[in-house]
């Protein structure tokens, strides 16, 4: 786990709302009715639906691990490729969910899951079980940026997570490190930081 030692902010809680007693095809539904507009996230676990809006903090907050985590991966000759919030679903497994954000690693990019799934928990209501969800669709890491700025990173191994200091996707990233980074502000002085770092190092 790594943590950033992140500025306090006013408190504002993401939207959200569970639907309880609901079916897959409902699910499906919903989707198609919102269509590719922004703003309102799905998930879908055993017959109930989460919708969340999040607030501009969240979504400043995802960006920016998500910036950096880019910066860092096209600096250290990484392919990565990202989805944002790809709709993914299993339906056997009756689990649906749209992330913050999300990757591929390598050059084989049609696959019907990410490799990596981001999520920012934001709000002090936790939701649909997100874990359990990512499990389910075999996401094979899952990212998670605490409100305290701590980074919980999760592997997924004989279909069950376990929480490591660091990534398995990216063996040669020193997550402490890159969370340092998310105090900085604005994000492109964050991003700029963290690439003339990466550069001193190849000189050095």
């Amino acid at each position: 786990m790594a943590a950033a030692a992140l500025a306090p902010m006013s408190f504002e809680e993401d939207q959200r709302v569970v639907l309880r007693a609901m079916v897959w095809r409902d699910f499906e539904a919903m989707l198609t009715i919102r269509g590719d507009r922004a703003g309102v996230r799905m998930y879908y676990l055993d017959g109930e639906i989460e919708l969340v809006s999040p607030t501009r903090i969240h979504e400043g907050r995802k960006k920016a691990l998500a910036r950096l985590l880019e910066v860092w991966s096209l600096e250290s000759d990484v392919t990565l490729s990202g989805y944002g919030s790809w709709t993914l679903k299993n339906r056997p497994r009756k689990a649906g969910a749209e992330p913050d954000e999300c990757y591929i690693v390598g050059d084989e990019t049609d696959r019907d899951v990410p490799d990596l799934a981001i999520e920012v928990e934001w709000s002090r209501a936790s939701g649909l079980s997100k874990t359990e969800i990512y499990r389910r669709l075999g996401v094979r890491e899952l990212w998670t940026l605490k409100r305290s700025g701590k980074l919980v990173v999760r592997i997924l191994e004989n279909d069950a997570w376990v929480e490591h200091a660091r990534s398995k996707l990216f063996p040669r990233l020193d997550l402490a490190w890159l969370c340092s980074f998310l105090a900085i502000e604005p994000h492109g002085k964050a991003v700029r930081a963290l690439r003339d770092a990466l550069r001193t190092k190849k000189r050095r």
